[in-house]
């Protein structure tokens, strides 16, 4: 199909780079700037260090939950575009808006009464030391919680009107402000822990406060009503979480099937520990024109079925996922080419690098054969709302193949971590087998929310 082959085209070449070069930046600079927020509270000591990547990692949870939460909100504005409908487009918005700022804040509040939980069972056994600190890290950044549920329900809308560019510039703004803040308070103040928190807080508050002052502008084809209006149209709240609810649950069972992994990856030596979690670092770069061109088919994809455009969509999609291999070969060639560089910033013993190499080269040819038929492609089923089939492989391949080949293949299999990096990339396998199956049918064309 050519562009030209449609009644109306509804995404030049220029519109589609327009829409995922800020993505590509916005990506990069999180990887980046999450890197540097480690190394400095690495600077407070090993307990800080704990502290944060306990709390992170209920954080990182609860993050998921809202980002979910925002696809769904974004694929329903984007399909009422496509229609032409931006009346309901707005009333989406302000329904994803309202339901991300109840939901956040009685997550906020469990938070806060289940404190106690957290650090004494769920956290398991942890030092005095950690838990003093992962307390004063838990009861600031939970603060945050409503903040960057609203960031990420407006910064969904915005790319669901193809405008990632306001994305781009708040995310600069929180990122600088989180790293700047951290060098002052961690350095400067000596403040600890606390010192990585409040600018973490203080980021994720201005960014909510911008994207909502934003999103209010009359001009933008998709925006909030003046003052504060909202009232609870059951019909789009329904159609929005029909879209979040399988997301919320694919992304909170893959951070579940995450940690289960680390815990085994503990059993092999600090080699293996070091290796590991260098790789999921690194890998991050590997992936992140993946990542970034799989934001952009959802506001691409909701916007072509909104229309009644299948066409569209599977030309689109096509040609998105053209651009993302291209891209992903390109970055991982590099990455390869860099590895001894990379190795060699980290200081390692000679064991841990060889690990660590061995699982990079790796991961870096399958993250540019396999990835993006696995993550970046089923981005455009969600966009159609084909949302239960995605979390149904999705989840049946996590447990079987990412966790369940992982204990066969690194613990009884004696391959040790690169056993685990094996059994992912078969995770990715199935995936794309069954992701590939489901697009090439038709079935995901007839589902209406």
């Amino acid at each position: 199909m050519k562009e030209s082959d449609s009644k109306e085209v509804l995404f030049s070449t220029r519109d589609l780079f327009k829409l995922i070069t800020p993505l590509l930046v916005e990506q990069l600079l999180a990887i980046t700037v999450g890197l540097a927020d480690s190394v400095m509270v690495a600077g407070v000591g090993e307990a800080a260090v704990s502290a944060v990547s306990l709390v992170d990692s209920v954080n990182i949870l609860i993050i998921n939950i809202f980002a979910a939460l925002a696809t769904g909100g974004a694929v329903v504005v984007g399909q009422y575009l496509g229609r032409k409908n931006n009346e309901k487009a707005c009333r989406s918005a302000e329904q994803l808006v309202m339901v991300t700022t109840v939901l956040s804040i009685g997550i906020m509040t469990f938070m806060y009464m289940g404190k106690g939980f957290i650090l004494n069972n769920l956290f398991g056994t942890i030092a005095p030391d950690v838990k003093v600190q992962a307390n004063t890290y838990l009861m600031i950044v939970s603060l945050s919680i409503p903040f960057i549920a609203l960031y990420n329900g407006g910064a969904a809308v915005f790319r669901a009107m193809s405008n990632s560019k306001i994305t781009m510039y708040t995310s600069i703004i929180m990122n600088l402000i989180n790293v700047a803040g951290n060098a002052l308070l961690i350095y400067g103040f000596k403040m600890g822990v606390a010192g990585a928190a409040i600018p973490t807080l203080l980021s994720r508050i201005i960014g909510a406060v911008i994207i909502i002052i934003l999103l209010k502008r009359k001009r933008l084809p998709v925006h909030l009503r003046q003052g504060i209006r909202f009232t609870m149209d059951f019909s789009l709240i329904k159609k929005i979480l029909f879209i979040g609810i399988p997301n919320g649950l694919e992304n909170s069972m893959f951070q579940l099937g995450k940690i289960l992994v680390l815990n085994l990856v503990a059993s092999f030596g600090t080699a293996s520990i070091a290796a590991n979690a260098i790789a999921g670092t690194m890998g991050s770069y590997q992936i992140l024109p993946g990542s970034a061109i799989g934001l952009a088919l959802v506001t691409v994809v909701s916007r072509a079925v909104g229309a009644g455009d299948y066409k569209q969509v599977r030309y689109y999609t096509k040609k998105l996922m053209i651009i993302a291999y291209g891209a992903m070969i390109v970055i991982n060639i590099l990455f390869i080419l860099a590895l001894p560089i990379i190795v060699r910033i980290y200081n390692l013993s000679d064991l841990t690098a060889d690990l660590t190499k061995s699982i990079l080269t790796y991961s870096s040819i399958c993250s540019a054969i396999i990835w993006p038929m696995s993550f970046t492609l089923p981005n455009a089923l969600r966009a159609a709302s084909d949302v239960r089939y995605s979390m149904v492989i999705s989840i049946i391949s996590m447990w079987t193949f990412r966790i369940g080949l992982s204990y066969v293949l690194g613990k009884y299999m004696g391959m040790g971590v690169f056993g685990v990096w094996v059994a992912m990339t078969v995770d990715w396998v199935f995936r794309s087998i069954f992701f590939i199956i489901r697009y090439r049918g038709s079935k995901w064309q007839h589902i209406r929310i």
